[in-house]
């Protein structure tokens, strides 16, 4: 096969595998959902238990923690416990910091 027919396919040293191809596709995919927007950028400066992010952004707790148990299977939030509450926090900086420039992207005039 020759260079040109491989790069025409795809394959070449820059190809993705199919793992981190996978990860990208799903923080997009966290990232395109309003609620979960909602729940990150709450998380951005501070720790929050379910409850408080229920009542802060009025949502339903079951709500919340779907999509939290959602951040959390791509470590883009994590816990800590203190007695029976869970407090949450953000947990990739890299994702946030897109976060935060593509919220501000979409203010800038």
């Amino acid at each position: 096969m020759s260079e040109e027919y491989e790069e025409a396919l795809g394959k070449n040293e820059n190809d993705l595998d199919e793992e981190t191809l996978f990860i990208v596709s799903q923080t997009f995919k966290a990232l395109g959902d309003p609620t979960r927007i909602r729940i990150l950028n709450l998380l951005f400066n501070n720790e929050y238990s379910v409850n408080d992010i229920a009542d802060i952004l009025d949502l339903r707790q079951s709500t919340v923690s779907h999509q939290l148990s959602f951040l959390k299977n791509l470590r883009l939030v994590k816990h800590r416990r203190e007695g029976t509450f869970l407090y949450y926090s953000h947990d990739d900086e890299h994702v946030m910091n897109m976060l935060k420039q593509t919220i501000e992207h979409a203010n800038h005039s």
